[in-house]
């Protein structure tokens, strides 16, 4: 084996010839030296890692996971408590929805409307195409959709219900609106004021109106809501029903075949109360009908003619 020394300064060359153990050497050091290198160098790595990877390091990571679990835990139970929270405002919501729907129903009923107009046992129809581009509600967007939802609930329910009573005064006062006559048909026998007596022919005082229609067995209905104060024979008028409508005023239906109310008993406007006969001081069938102000008989033509309000 021959190895060249080259001199760069000089230019000079030198051969050396290496022979038997020499040449055993150099090869054992040229085939050891890569060998060597590479378990040294592992040798550093593990040494460096050993120095990255301590025992403090280990600890540090798991105090940080530890703590990441726990603010994992408190966003998941914050979570739950604003879940919890949205699904009874959602409650409350719906039984104000609940609430609306019978004061609908309640004013329906009051106004008289059509049942189909207003069905609140239905879901309102809407409809129509979409534009522009849909989008998901945020989580912030949707609970202040649901504040809203809940103010405009509470102030449709207020007017609702301040409408409720505007209209049930309305319907209360109707209600014991004088206005009507006591038959449905039928005409004018003998009208209110002096009269000749029918069983003497001697002028006399006629305190109310004389309505038939030729015939017993007719409805005799009220001509407004009120109490039944007296319901029975009395003297002059044969059977009797007496009824108090309130702010002073009393009606009165005489000379009745038969009774349908007692004393005490509440009754509507245009409710049937009584049929037409002929008993007490009563020359045929005809039903006698007295409008009372205040304790005092006035003329019931005033009443008769008037527009239910």
């Amino acid at each position: 084996m021959k190895l060249i020394l080259v001199d760069q300064r000089h230019g000079h060359t030198k051969t050396i010839i290496l022979k038997g153990w020499l040449k055993g050497l150099l090869s054992v050091v040229l085939l050891v030296a890569p060998m060597a290198l590479g378990y040294f160098g592992y040798q550093l790595a593990v040494s460096q890692n050993e120095r990255i990877f301590t025992v403090e390091s280990a600890q540090s990571w798991d105090r940080q996971i530890k703590l990441q679990a726990d603010q994992l835990e408190d966003i998941k139970e914050e979570s739950e408590q604003q879940l919890e929270a949205l699904t009874l405002r959602l409650a409350m919501l719906q039984a104000r929805l609940v609430r609306l729907d019978a004061v609908g129903e309640r004013v329906t009923t009051i106004a008289e409307l059509d049942s189909g107009e207003f069905d609140f046992s239905q879901p309102v129809a809407i409809g129509g195409p979409g534009t522009g581009q849909s989008e998901s509600y945020t989580t912030t967007g949707f609970v202040s959709a649901v504040d809203q939802l809940e103010r405009q609930l509470e102030d449709r329910q207020q007017q609702l219900e301040i409408l409720e009573g505007l209209m049930a005064d309305r319907k209360i006062q109707s209600d014991v609106f004088i206005a009507g006559r006591p038959l449905d048909r039928g005409w004018i026998a003998s009208r209110f004021g002096q009269r000749p007596d029918p069983f003497t022919g001697r002028l006399t005082f006629h305190g109310g109106v004389d309505f038939t229609t030729g015939q017993s067995g007719a409805d005799i209905n009220t001509v407004a809501a009120g109490v039944v104060t007296w319901a029975g024979p009395r003297s002059g008028y044969g059977l009797m029903v007496e009824v108090n409508h309130g702010n002073g005023f009393t009606t009165r239906y005489a000379h009745a075949e038969k009774l349908f109310v007692d004393v005490g008993d509440i009754v509507k406007k245009s409710q049937n109360i009584a049929l037409v006969g002929s008993t007490g001081r009563s020359t045929g069938p005809h039903v006698h009908f007295e409008v009372y102000k205040n304790g005092r008989v006035v003329d019931p033509a005033a009443y008769i003619h008037r527009t239910a309000i």
